[in-house]
């Protein structure tokens, strides 16, 4: 029977999705639950799977297409419905009905093989006509399945074939007729999973060639959200941005003397961001209006509200290849370094490999974003909307400070603070940054909640 691919629910908020790219064309073979698309909603790129084993129907809804939830993108037609099975597969099946056969059948197909019938004694005590034997063999049942799938054999035109040129023509020939087309390389071809970081497109958008020195290829839904949002947030909000400068040397003591212990304990490394994490969840219990946001409409359209979080839901910026996407880590208040070290780490892998759900990605009261992984040195971070705050990290430099009437060299980070002044008053955000700033400078405070 032909069973239907649909677009997955997509999550609360969300009723329509685009079609990214095809990752198999009409016609190729394809297991259940192996990728066989991907599609793009508002907050997150998601894999479709296909429902059930056979070759991918005729029709399909092309990439670029927007679709709502539910809507049938194409079709399976499985062995049931007419669908023919792979060579291989073919082969390996009457393999395994011969090893089942009786010995009578067997010796009779011997008999009728030519190799069998023209073999001399002198021929079984040389190895190099034993080779003759098996590439002869080979070809032949390279014939029979290329008889049966109306393709001709590679080199048929040159003579005869090496053994190399016999298995070339095993590992291509399944690949030329699942595509209906003669064999065009005699190159192995790659296996039909998709191989980790070079997925091969059967259906993408179309990008338009350089033309006077430019290229042009269309936005995808991800990136049109994104940049949708942070104009939304630039033309709502009253963005204004504080900085200050922390001292690291104590948390990289810190880290030097304990990182060891602390990983052999707890499974995970210990690194910056558990430290500014922790430090952020205890300044947001002082300073609750950087964990609060405006609802415009308020209560049964009553006018603007002030909301105020109970928890403190974290999120953590993620760059990808695909875009920006911020996890949101769930009452971070309530996690230790061990804790937030492993979700910041989990969202981490998550994020590169695509496999974000949509509630990883919902329900953040405040962020923090290190664009000192990249080398950024200072920066002025935009609003995640509708939260009303933002931490930057910062690259850690040794720069030359004062200290105690002396110049000392010491590994200095810039951090800054963006916040929607409608909100949160300066004094206010900068007294946030000044206890994140005395937190990560004496570690202890976190320890003691001081």
């Amino acid at each position: 029977m032909s069973v239907e691919i649909k677009v997955p629910v997509l999550g609360e908020s969300l009723n329509v999705a685009t079609v990214a790219q095809w990752l198999r064309k009409p016609g190729d073979w394809v297991e259940r639950g192996e990728t066989v698309l991907e599609i793009e909603t508002d907050k997150v790129s998601m894999d479709v799977s296909a429902p059930a084993s056979g070759r991918l129907g005729p029709e399909h809804v092309p990439a670029g297409t927007e679709v709502p939830e539910g809507a049938v993108l194409g079709s399976v037609v499985t062995v049931d419905d007419g669908a023919e099975p792979p060579p291989a597969q073919a082969g390996a099946d009457e393999g395994a009905a011969r090893e089942q056969a009786p010995p009578v059948a067997a010796e009779g197909a011997e008999a009728e093989s030519p190799a069998s019938t023209s073999q001399s004694p002198s021929d079984q005590d040389n190895p190099l006509a034993a080779v003759d034997m098996l590439v002869h063999s080979a070809r032949a049942a390279v014939r029979e399945v290329q008889e049966a799938y109306g393709q001709k054999e590679a080199g048929s035109d040159q003579g005869e074939e090496s053994p190399a040129g016999v298995r070339m023509v095993f590992q291509d020939q399944p690949v030329a007729n699942q595509a209906s087309q003669p064999m065009q390389s005699t190159q192995p071809t790659q296996p039909s999973g998709r191989a980790p970081g070079a997925p091969t497109s059967a259906s993408a958008p179309p990008i338009t060639p350089l033309a006077g020195g430019e290229r042009r290829r269309p936005m995808s839904r991800l990136r049109q959200t994104i940049a949708s949002n942070l104009k939304q947030a630039q033309n709502t909000a009253a963005i204004l941005t504080t900085f200050n400068e922390v001292d690291m040397g104590a948390v990289k003591e810190l880290r030097t003397k304990y990182k060891e212990k602390f990983e052999k304990r707890h499974d995970v490394r210990l690194g910056f961001m558990s430290f500014f994490a922790r430090a952020v969840t205890v300044a947001l219990e002082e300073f609750p209006a950087l964990n609060a946001r405006i609802d415009e409409k308020g209560t049964n359209g009553q006018g603007p509200e002030i909301v105020e979080n109970a928890h403190v839901n974290l999120g953590i910026a993620v760059g990808t290849p695909r875009g920006l996407v911020v996890p949101v880590i769930r009452q971070a208040e309530k996690m230790d370094f061990a804790q937030l070290e492993k979700a910041v780490g989990l969202y981490g892998r998550k994020a590169k490999d695509n496999a974000l759900a949509l509630s990883d990605l919902t329900g953040g009261t405040f962020t923090i974003t290190n664009g000192g992984v990249f080398g950024s040195l200072l920066s002025t971070p935009i609003l995640n909307a509708p939260q009303s705050g933002v931490l930057g990290m910062h690259s850690i430099q040794e720069r030359p400070v004062a200290r105690n009437g002396q110049v000392v060299i010491r590994p200095m980070m810039y951090v800054a603070l963006s916040y929607d002044h409608r909100l949160v008053d300066g004094r206010e955000a900068v007294s946030f940054l000044v206890r994140v700033k005395e937190m990560i400078e004496d570690p202890a405070r976190l320890l003691l909640g001081l």
